[in-house]
């Protein structure tokens, strides 16, 4: 098995604001590992909020690679296992353990799906929504043809948020930890919040003790929400969680994630961040397992390099073919 990588640059079609910032282009990192006339790819990106820096990854990647190279073709649950020991930030680990279920599948002439018995209905993805004064908002949101929406905020504008719901569509909130403990007060104990489809990551990491899941709000954890041990500890707060692979680690430990959130009675979200089609593609694999969908990252963009599962107009669009579906797409350079 051979290791490469390349660094790429996503421009989005227009500045992304969130409460974090604005953003016109991320940085991304595609990891291949290729194998037997195959080629499977994984990415991540640099997410300045999250404090990743390429620069590192790359560094990692060179002083792993000889370990990767040598290590033997396992089924991928064993190949992540391999992973855990060599001390990977989580994003890094995504990139990996993706290409690496993209390359077996390729191998073994089946998709995610078969590999793992995979079956149901596909959930609609949301579009975002950037930070921009209510009546912006809704004036983007009424010319769109798709139906499902996450709007960024920057704090709580009381006097006008419910006027996003007047529009007809489906819509959630994403607070990017901007809310106050009043506003949530406010939002959980007002009957028409009930109405939003799910409220994200209202508070800063670890503030979330007044969030109470049994009012009116559809609370859903986010960062709050790493990996599989902090579920029992959110479960007075939110009833639902975000799954980013990047977050987690990759897709082997999403699985294991979203099946003990099921358990626990959380509903269960497959998110992105700005991502190409590689990202948005291992993510649309996950998505017969989640009530709702935030895919829209590789639409933000104006330069995707890759071709693989889609999104039309928030319908998740799932390539038929083997692994994950990833291919290049061809470049006149």
């Amino acid at each position: 098995m051979k290791l490469s990588w390349k660094r790429e640059i996503l421009y989005l079609k227009e500045t992304f604001s969130i409460a974090h910032g604005k953003y016109n282009f991320r940085e991304t990192l595609v990891v291949m590992l290729a194998s037997h006339g195959e080629t499977g790819y994984g990415e991540c990106v640099a997410i300045d909020y999250y404090g990743i820096d390429l620069d590192v990854f790359v560094l990692k990647l060179h002083e792993i690679k000889q370990e990767i190279e040598s290590a033997p073709m396992v089924v991928p649950q064993d190949f992540y296992t391999f992973l855990t020991t060599l001390n990977l930030h989580s994003f890094l680990s995504s990139a990996l353990d993706c290409a690496y279920w993209d390359l077996f599948g390729k191998l073994e002439n089946k998709s995610f799906f078969q590999l793992n018995d995979l079956n149901g209905n596909l959930p609609e993805s949301s579009f975002t929504i950037s930070v921009s004064p209510v009546e912006e908002q809704v004036r983007k949101i009424l010319a769109s043809p798709w139906q499902n929406f996450k709007v960024k905020c920057n704090g709580l504008n009381r006097a006008d948020i419910f006027k996003l719901l007047e529009t007809g569509k489906e819509i959630a909130l994403d607070s990017n930890t901007s809310f106050s403990e009043d506003d949530c007060r406010f939002l959980q104990e007002n009957e028409l919040t009930k109405n939003f489809v799910y409220i994200e990551q209202p508070r800063p990491v670890g503030e979330y003790r007044i969030l109470n899941k049994n009012l009116y709000a559809n609370w859903m954890a986010d960062e709050d929400c790493q990996d599989i041990s902090y579920l029992e500890k959110l479960r007075p707060h939110y009833s639902a969680i975000n799954v980013k692979l990047m977050k987690c680690g990759g897709l082997t430990p999403a699985l294991e994630l979203i099946r003990e959130a099921r358990k626990l009675k959380f509903k269960v979200m497959i998110g992105c961040m700005t991502e190409s089609s590689v990202g948005i593609s291992a993510g649309i694999a996950l998505a017969p397992l989640c009530d709702y969908a935030d895919l829209d990252g590789a639409n933000l963009i104006s330069n995707d390099f890759s071709e693989g599962s889609s999104v039309e107009n928030g319908r998740l669009l799932l390539s038929e073919k083997p692994g994950l579906g990833i291919s290049m797409r061809k470049t006149n350079n």
